[in-house]
């Protein structure tokens, strides 16, 4: 074979196996990105390299894959469930205490489903397989328990750990938030968590509606159009121009001509006869 053939066919297997290796790489990226969302991003900021923090993420990949993770049994879920809704209603009287305690039950809801929780850097590693989509409530709600130790959490820092922590750990019993919320607010003991709580409520559907509407003080008055003592000030008077306008004596004339001639007043043949001959 000529040496030219031979070179050719090293260039040609270099090309496909370059081209193999990127559409690893490229669906590998992908695959990391659509799993780890922006711890994605957060791992390359870190690490300073692509390449390393896909290696990382990689890692973690590996070493959960290890653990026996396992999911909750139904009577274990409704257990922690009530348990959360006690330490819900724990925040209006005791608000750090119940931070403590939502703390202490996501770590045991960790335990039960085979995460280690210490270290802490390690339970974060871990926790990004799974959940990385509530990994920031997880820091966060961290960061505020380690204030209110110090005693530098204000009462809404406490308020808003409880939500951290709320959203960590319905998604480790794999259900919404709200239902822990629903299951609260049937007991009458949740503080007031979310972003509209406290707003008024629209009253404009409040008033009902056969009850006799009130008079509105930006409009014109409504009068009752059947009633009949009431004129109507919105139609003008109407005038026929087509009759001539009737004058007294007219009247008196028409009247005399309608009237029937009195006897008293006509005059017998007799009187007329005599009256001719005084003429005479």
């Amino acid at each position: 074979m000529a040496t030219g053939a031979i070179v050719a066919i090293v260039i040609v297997v270099i090309v496909v196996a370059a081209a193999l290796l990127m559409l690893t790489t490229v669906n590998r990226r992908r695959r990391l990105r659509e799993r780890f969302g922006p711890e994605y991003d957060r791992a390359v900021t870190e690490r300073g390299s692509r390449r390393e923090a896909e290696a990382e993420l990689a890692d973690r990949e590996r070493h959960v894959r290890e653990l026996d993770i396992r999911p909750l049994s139904p009577s274990a879920r409704n257990q922690y469930q009530s348990e959360w809704t006690a330490v819900q209603e724990q925040f209006v009287d005791a608000p750090q205490a119940a931070v403590t305690g939502a703390q202490t039950l996501v770590s045991a809801v960790m335990e039960e489903r085979g995460y280690p929780t210490q270290p802490y850097d390690q339970t974060l590693a871990d926790l990004s397989v799974e959940h990385a989509s509530t990994l920031d409530h997880f820091r966060a709600a961290h960061d505020i328990s380690q204030n209110a130790a110090a005693g530098t959490a204000t009462t809404e820092d406490l308020r808003q750990a409880m939500i951290h922590y709320r959203a960590l750990f319905a998604e480790l019993l794999g259900e919404p938030a709200s239902n822990l919320d629903g299951r609260a607010a049937g007991q009458g003991g949740v503080p007031a968590t979310e972003a509209g709580a406290g707003t008024v409520p629209d009253q404009s559907a409040a008033a009902p509606v056969d009850e006799p509407a009130a008079a509105r003080v930006d409009g014109p008055a409504v009068t009752s159009v059947d009633d009949p003592a009431v004129t109507r000030v919105d139609e003008p008077v109407t005038t026929r121009v087509d009759e001539p306008v009737a004058t007294p004596a007219d009247e008196a004339g028409a009247a005399s001509a309608d009237q029937p001639a009195d006897p008293a007043l006509t005059p017998t043949p007799d009187a007329v006869t005599s009256a001719r001959r005084q003429e005479r």
